[in-house]
C-alpha cells in the first residue's frame, strides 16, 4: 500500500497543492474567504480546460506552444461572428470550437505528416495564429458583444460558478476516454514507445494528429469563456496561456519524454499554478515577479521531471523497512 502511494502520479501533486494552499493561506487571510476563493475557480478554468489539450500532447510524446494563440484568434473570431456578422451565440460558439479544431489540425499536420519537430512547428503556428487574430480584427478589441455570453462564465447553478461544471465535466470525460478508449490508449502507447505502437498496428500519425486536434479545441473553449468573460474578443488575450498549460500538465507529473501523466494529476497542477497566482495577487506581487515565479515553478517542475527515479529509489529508501531488501 506505502509503495502503491508512493509510486501514484496523483498524491504528489495532490500533496503539493495542499502544502500551497496551506503557505498562501498563512501570507493572506483573505485567501480562504468564500468569494476570493470562487474566483480561483473562475480564474483556473480557462487554464485547466486548455492544460487538457496541452497534457495529451505531451503524453503523445509532442508539445503544444500554440494554445494562447489560438484563444486569441478563438476568441476574436467569435466576437466577429457575434458582434458584427450577427450570428446567433450558440452557432457562433459551436463555429469557433470547429475553428480550434482546424487549428489543431493544422499543428498536428505539420508535426507529424509534414515531419517538423512539434516544438517547431507550434512555435511557428503560435505566431501566425496571432497574426491572424491581428489581421481580422485589425488591431483593435470588439466589445459588448452581447449580453447572452455573460452567464455562460458567471451563471451559477446551485450557488457553485458553472466554470466549476465545464472544467470537472471535461477532466472527467478525458480521464474516461484515455482510459477506456482504443484512441486514449494509443496515446499513451505512442508516447510511451513509438517503435513498440507501429509494431503492435497503432497509426502513430493519426494518433499524435488526434491528440493536437483536442489541444486546439480545449484552446477555443478556453477562448470563449475568456471572451464570455470580458465580454469582448481582442487578438491580445492568452498571451502566457501556452506557458501555464504546459505548466499544468508538468507540475501534474506528465513527463516530457512522453507516455507518462495522469489527467487528474494536470488538473492539481493547474489548481498549484492559479493558486500562486492569486496569492501573489492577494499580496500585491509586481506582474514582473509573477513571472519570474512562473517560470521558477516550470524549472523545478522539469527538473522533478528529470530526478523522477532518483526521487522515487531515494523515497523508496526512506520508507524501507530496517533490514527489508529492495524489491527486484
Amino acid at each position: 500500500m506505502r509503495q502503491r502511494l508512493l509510486s501514484s502520479t496523483v498524491i504528489g501533486p495532490l500533496v503539493a497543492l495542499i502544502l500551497v494552499v496551506f503557505v498562501v493561506s498563512l501570507t493572506t487571510d483573505r485567501f480562504l474567504l468564500p468569494q476570493n476563493l470562487s474566483n480561483v475557480t473562475l480564474q483556473v478554468s480557462s487554464v485547466a480546460i486548455a492544460a487538457i489539450g496541452a497534457t495529451l500532447v505531451i503524453l503523445a510524446g509532442g508539445i503544444d506552444l500554440s494554445p494562447g494563440s489560438v484563444l486569441a484568434l478563438s476568441s476574436s473570431t467569435l466576437a466577429i461572428l457575434i458582434k458584427n456578422l450577427g450570428w446567433p451565440v450558440e452557432i457562433a460558439i459551436f463555429a469557433t470550437l470547429v475553428l480550434g479544431a482546424l487549428l489543431g489540425l493544422g499543428n498536428g499536420v505539420l508535426s507529424t505528416y509534414l515531419r517538423i519537430p512539434s516544438f517547431v512547428a507550434t512555435l511557428a503556428t503560435l505566431t501566425i495564429y496571432r497574426g491572424l487574430a491581428f489581421l481580422i480584427t485589425g488591431g483593435t478589441p470588439i466589445f459588448s458583444i452581447s449580453p447572452k455570453l455573460r452567464p455562460i462564465f458567471y451563471g451559477s447553478f446551485l450557488g457553485v460558478p458553472l466554470p466549476f461544471y465545464y472544467v470537472v465535466a471535461a477532466f472527467v470525460l478525458t480521464g474516461l476516454f484515455l482510459r477506456y478508449t482504443v484512441p486514449g490508449r494509443a496515446i499513451y502507447a505512442v508516447g510511451g514507445n513509438e517503435s513498440a505502437a507501429r509494431f503492435s498496428g497503432i497509426k502513430v500519425n493519426r494518433t499524435r494528429l488526434l491528440t493536437f486536434m483536442i489541444a486546439g479545441l480545449t484552446a477555443a473553449a478556453a477562448g470563449v469563456l475568456t471572451t464570455a468573460r470580458l465580454d469582448s474578443g481582442s487578438p491580445n488575450y492568452g498571451v502566457g496561456l501556452e506557458l501555464q498549460a504546459i505548466a499544468a500538465a508538468v507540475i501534474g507529473g506528465a513527463s516530457l519524454a512522453g507516455g507518462l501523466g495522469n489527467i487528474v494529476a494536470t488538473l492539481f497542477g493547474a489548481l498549484i499554478v492559479a493558486v500562486v497566482q492569486n496569492g501573489l495577487n492577494l499580496n500585491a506581487v509586481q506582474a514582473s515577479w509573477q513571472q519570474v515565479t512562473l517560470g521558477t515553478i516550470i524549472i523545478l517542475a522539469v527538473g522533478l521531471d528529470m530526478w523522477r527515479n532518483d526521487l522515487s529509489e531515494a523515497l523508496r529508501r526512506l520508507f524501507r523497512r530496517p533490514g527489508q531488501k529492495g524489491s527486484t
